[in-house]
């Protein structure tokens, strides 16, 4: 896979696996205890972090220039910081345009962020809460989503526009080495400007931002309480798993439209863009922005997050998966009930995943996971078959629909109202919006195709009020 990519268009996450080196984890806690020991340094002062890893090269697109200023020069390396940590904390933000996809750690619940347009975001909270009145830039934008996912955004559409139609515009997601000490991050798909990683980062930037705008507290504290440590916690979701949700209910209808024509429009003026916009008018600025807001709206707000097998650590499927033909007819729900506790951490379902697939495949002599899909009380589902192959979840219906199982026993209880939410809707609708389910799709308890309880009598009663229901 080809690393290149225009020298100005700075994002963040590393598509060119390296060997590892002996650094700190690319983990959200090393990233949390550098700026820790970096807050010290500077008796608290928070904003100095962001402006560091902007001096790094962490903000390095034309647009995150104009709005929040040239980059600091580079210091030294910090006295507090070993050789190992500043290392590491320089590899993840310096630009780099032979591997522009860098920078990413991975998250306790699981999911990749892009350390750019996080710290960016951050910055801009700050400077607000410090009565910042924003960049002088004509016409005017909000700088929050301007340095954070309305640059990059605008600019991968934009390149798509001038493509053959085959230029990705959005993700793909991707796979660490080891997520015990992830290192090396490999994309699964043709890569674009905005991968998964880039988007979390960017959301979780806007997020951040905001919070900070309104309330400024150090950094290390706030990225700690918003991702959690460690493998998470049985306590409680961590907030950065509601990033979707959170995202969509702050942005609103049609202000990440309008913020991404009010940078293609700032990008008009600048040298370094002005000819990637010369031919292109006013009309085809707003056409571009809509689409551009409506696709990134469609994958990450309305559409929910899925852990890949690569994350859950799946074995590889026995024999030859078959195809399945899409639009499928039907859904049916599952309960797991072993594991019987809902999982709720990155850690506890993959672990359930795992186990799942073990019995399917040593005990049952099946070639994989049963299901299509995996529904975690953590905020996200996880990939069985998928989307695109026959599971082994209904026998006699595993070719005319989508096996979806929540991970515990659900006979006398009802899975969290958020895990009940992802499904019917998030999951549903998506697939129905994405062309994989009919539009008059039926969706039905397992019990019903068949001699089982499952999915348990609480669960069945819910799911007989859901939309499909027959």
């Amino acid at each position: 896979m080809a690393c290149t990519m225009f020298p100005w268009l700075l994002v963040a996450l590393s598509v060119c696996a390296r060997p590892g080196t002996g650094l700190p984890p690319r983990h959200m806690d090393s990233m949390v205890e550098i700026v820790e020991i970096l807050e010290s340094t500077h008796d608290g002062g928070t904003g100095t972090v962001p402006e560091l890893a902007r001096a790094l090269g962490g903000c390095g697109t034309p647009g995150c220039r104009a709005v929040l200023g040239e980059p600091p020069d580079v210091p030294p390396p910090p006295p507090t910081l070993n050789r190992e940590q500043w290392l590491l904390f320089t590899q993840l933000l310096r630009h780099d345009a032979a591997a522009p996809e860098r920078g990413a750690v991975l998250a306790p619940d699981g999911s990749t962020v892009a350390l750019g347009p996080l710290l960016a975001g951050i910055e801009v909270g700050l400077k607000r809460a410090a009565g910042w009145p924003g960049p002088a830039i004509e016409p005017p934008i909000d700088a929050l989503y301007a340095v954070t996912v309305a640059e990059v955004l605008a600019t991968s559409f934009l390149l798509a526009r001038d493509g053959d139609g085959n230029r990705a515009t959005l993700g793909p997601g991707g796979c660490w080495d080891d997520v015990v000490d992830p290192q090396n991050y490999t994309l699964l798909g043709p890569p674009s400007p905005i991968p998964d990683a880039v988007a979390n980062g960017a959301m979780d930037g806007v997020l951040l931002g905001a919070q900070l705008a309104r309330a400024p507290i150090p950094l290390a504290d706030l990225l700690r309480g918003y991702y959690g440590t460690g493998n998470g916690t049985e306590k409680g979701r961590p907030p950065s798993s509601y990033r979707r949700r959170d995202f969509g209910v702050l942005t609103g209808p049609g202000k990440l439209e309008e913020e991404v024509a009010a940078m293609l429009r700032v990008l008009r003026v600048l040298p370094p863009t002005r000819e990637l916009l010369e031919d292109v008018g006013p009309e085809e600025v707003v056409a571009i922005a809509r689409q551009a807001a409506q696709d990134f709206t469609e994958v990450y707000v309305e559409c929910p997050a899925i852990v890949p097998r690569c994350m859950w650590g799946a074995r590889p499927y026995r024999g030859t998966p078959k195809p399945l033909t899409l639009p499928l007819d039907s859904v049916y729900i599952h309960h797991t009930s072993t594991p019987s506790a809902p999982c709720r951490t990155f850690a506890a379902c993959a672990r359930a995943m795992r186990a799942m697939q073990r019995f399917h495949q040593d005990a049952r002599g099946w070639d994989d996971i049963g299901y299509s899909f995996v529904v975690g009380s953590d905020g996200y589902l996880y990939q069985g078959r998928g989307w695109h192959w026959v599971g082994a979840h209904t026998k006699g219906y595993n070719s005319k629909g989508y096996g979806v199982g929540y991970v515990g026993d659900f006979s006398a209880t009802l899975p969290d109202t958020d895990a009940i939410a992802l499904v019917r809707d998030r999951f549903l609708p998506c697939a129905v919006r994405t062309g994989r389910l009919h539009r008059n799709y039926t969706l039905r308890g397992h019990r019903q195709m068949g001699h089982t309880d499952c999915p348990g009598n609480s669960l069945f009663r819910e799911i007989e009020s859901w939309h499909g229901f027959k």
